[in-house]
């Protein structure tokens, strides 16, 4: 059963019962998971940029943003604002359509992602059987945006930037994929429900991590060098390229890659809660307590409460993977560009495809423990 599809329906025989035509009111719930999805996306974004700022700070024994909102929260608001207001330029002999599309082509992907992401049982925008096929694709999209740009921008520096991001994310996406593939073997399933759903039932024990360490490993490592963080922050390295792809760019064009940047790292981490830490499943089984505590699972305000805590735990999950990934920023020195490479092919892409070899053999040989 697709639970946005149950959603969609109650709100269309809710403003039907209201009196509108069914064509009006589906017209209104157009927007609603898109706009749902871009407040929710930009609302991580702030709070990831505010950690960023306090545990780097942290890191380096300074306070960081103290004074604007509480601690400092407000603070990512108002670069938001600052880069709202900033001019915005185009070099002279640029490419000026290849100029503007570059940003759009980075970000829109990693926003239609969220698509797929269950935040709870009944709390995904979008139930695809190939939800996991759609995501990869999306995410291949990314450095044409990133070539474009640094090719557009009539400067030296973006172009080594677009070209070390093209090659990049192409070395780094099938270790990722081959990564993916394991865990979708295991679930018997491309759909991120059914892979949440299938780690289920024996709380943190049931978990991927377990039964695909490797593949967990493969996975965070492909996916920092595909946000292009710490130590793999190459396409962008200041010490060399100034700012990379991005040097050239200034207002919501800027904005944009920042927002895409920090949104790729949430939506990362949020892929490796659903794929390898359970998602909302909790780490002593639900049913387990509710038994014990002699509650039904069945109760409404028992419902109520274990959708908001579903939705917590699958938001501390991700960010605790986002407080690795700043924590690694300030651990980690940068690599060179022929090590990441080496990295990729050489060393992640192999082990990806033993891996996976021996996730096959394993599933045929134990079917009960590898989902078969």
């Amino acid at each position: 059963m697709n639970p946005g599809i149950d959603l969609q329906e109650s709100f269309v025989e809710a403003l039907t019962g209201l009196g509108l035509p069914s064509e009006i009111a589906k017209l209104f719930w157009l927007p609603l998971p898109m706009g749902l999805m871009l407040v929710a996306a930009t609302v991580g974004v702030l709070g990831t940029v505010w950690l960023e700022r306090k545990i780097s700070a942290a890191a380096q024994q300074r306070i960081g943003p103290e004074y604007i909102g509480p601690m400092g929260t407000l603070a990512p608001l108002a670069d938001g604002l600052k880069l709202l207001f900033k001019e915005d330029t185009v070099p002279t002999n640029a490419d000026p359509w290849l100029f503007t599309l570059g940003p759009i082509i980075v970000a829109i992907p990693v926003f239609v992602s969220y698509l797929i992401v269950p935040f709870g049982q009944n709390m995904v925008i979008t139930d695809l059987g190939t939800a996991i096929f759609l995501w990869i694709a999306l995410s291949s999209i990314q450095p044409i945006g990133l070539l474009m740009s640094g090719y557009a921008s009539n400067n030296k520096y973006s172009l080594l930037g677009g070209l070390r991001a093209a090659a990049q994310s192409i070395s780094y996406e099938i270790p990722l994929a081959l990564a993916v593939l394991a865990v979708v073997m295991m679930s018997n399933s491309m759909s991120t429900l059914d892979i949440v759903n299938q780690q289920s039932g024996y709380g943190i024990l049931g978990w991927n991590i377990w039964r695909q360490p490797v593949g967990f490993l493969i996975f965070w490592i492909a996916a920092l060098a595909e946000c292009e963080r710490l130590p793999f922050d190459l396409p962008e390295a200041e010490e060399e390229l100034v700012a990379g792809y991005q040097t050239e760019y200034s207002g919501m064009k800027f904005a944009l890659y920042y927002l895409a940047s920090y949104i790729n790292l949430v939506l990362s981490s949020l892929m490796v809660a659903v794929l390898y830490l359970g998602g909302w499943d909790f780490p002593i089984p639900v049913d387990w307590v509710a038994h014990t505590l002699g509650l039904s699972e069945t109760t409404p305000w028992l419902q109520v409460i274990l959708a908001m805590l579903g939705i917590t735990m699958t938001v501390l999950k991700a960010y605790l993977l986002v407080f690795t990934a700043i924590l690694l920023r300030w651990t980690v020195p940068r690599v060179r560009i022929d090590q990441l490479l080496n990295l990729g092919w050489k060393f992640l892409l192999p082990v990806g495809l033993v891996n996976l070899l021996l996730t096959a053999a394993l599933k045929l040989a134990f079917p009960v423990a590898f989902g078969g």
